[in-house]
């Protein structure tokens, strides 16, 4: 069975401008969400991402390592979170990203796990 991981792409900045209370319930139904897969038996982790700005990034060119502290301001979007489940086909793996709460309020993407290249 076929395993994707879908992430929650949220606009920057998004999550200050919502009160607790609104954080808090949007993370509650991202969490039913989850309970929801794993009732199915098709989840196999998931969590939500601190903001960008406790994140670092890492290179290592020529031997040097670069470390470079978010936030990162280039980016429009941050990785808010994730969910890895396994399904049996695209489709049922799109209807599952349709049904996940943040399609509201974020961007998700879907990729199924496999090699880098064929």
């Amino acid at each position: 069975m076929p395993s994707y991981l879908l992430l929650v792409m949220e606009p920057r900045g998004q999550r200050q401008a919502r009160t607790a209370e609104q954080g808090w319930e949007l993370q509650a139904r991202m969490r039913r969400y989850g309970e929801g897969l794993k009732a199915r038996g098709l989840l196999k982790s998931c969590d939500s991402l601190r903001s960008d700005e406790h994140g670092v990034r890492i290179r290592v060119r020529d031997g040097k390592r670069t470390l470079t502290d978010g936030p990162f301001t280039e980016a429009k979007e941050m990785i808010g979170g994730y969910f890895l489940f396994d399904c049996a086909s695209r489709e049922e793996a799109l209807a599952l990203a349709a049904a996940c709460p943040a399609v509201e309020w974020a961007s998700v993407e879907l990729r199924e796990i496999g090699p880098c290249y064929e």
